[in-house]
């Protein structure tokens, strides 16, 4: 009887985080490739000041979160700003964006990290980044 009460305790704490647990939503049983669905956009540039702002979308990328598609501001050869225009409706991607935005005006580049929790979603990002810097030049 001695032991009962401990066992009762431990096997209440141990299963907490069992209950609390909430799945994804995927219904995939492996991952599917990110892959490129259609081309990036031509950059459209405008000068202002002696300074060239270009503005370039990425390609579409179809995650199996959902599409992910990104425009790039380029001040000069700077990355000004980035905008996502296309996301999965998905808390863990609404979370990631400001991250990886963040990241992308530090690195000034697509070489940044995967935030954790929404690797589809940053595998995504920087490939539509990538694709924009390379329609950049």
């Amino acid at each position: 009887m001695k032991r009962a009460l401990p066992v009762l305790v431990l096997s209440v704490a141990g299963l907490i985080p069992v209950w609390r647990y909430a799945p994804s939503h995927d219904t995939g049983s492996s991952p599917a490739p990110a892959r490129a669905a259609a081309p990036a956009s031509t950059p459209s540039a405008s000068s202002s000041g002696g300074t060239t702002t270009t503005v370039v979308s990425g390609s579409l990328v179809d995650t199996e979160k959902g599409p992910v598609r990104v425009e790039v501001t380029f001040d000069g050869d700077e990355i000004a700003s980035v905008r996502m225009l296309q996301q999965p409706d998905h808390p863990q991607t609404t979370a990631a964006v400001p991250k990886l935005i963040e990241e992308t005006l530090q690195a000034q580049s697509a070489d940044i990290d995967t935030v954790s929790g929404a690797t589809v979603t940053s595998d995504g990002y920087k490939e539509s980044l990538q694709a924009a810097l390379d329609a950049k030049g």
